[in-house]
């Protein structure tokens, strides 16, 4: 299984999850390190980002993207347009 999952997910998808329930976090266009301790899903509301897992390839992904980052993912994130999502830790 790869380390990031990006999907497009139906409004469906998205109330099942509970995703408008789930706090937000913002972010300025910047580049930093980042370790995941626990699986995080995130639901892209703004912006544009790239993440490269550690010895790995680039993954994109924007506005209206539902992205799953693995537990253990060391990675380096690239947030190219400023970026709002909503967030949750398994």
């Amino acid at each position: 299984m790869s380390a990031i999952i990006v999907e497009k997910p139906t409004p469906e998808r998205l109330n099942e999850l509970g995703v408008k329930q789930w706090p937000t976090w913002s972010k300025e266009i910047s580049i930093f390190p980042w370790q995941y301790s626990s699986t995080e899903i995130a639901y892209i509301l703004e912006g544009e980002v790239t993440v490269t897992p550690k010895g790995g390839a680039p993954v994109s992904f924007s506005a209206g993207d539902l992205v799953t980052f693995s537990s253990g993912l060391d990675c380096v994130w690239e947030v190219k347009k400023p970026l709002r999502k909503h967030y949750h830790f398994e």
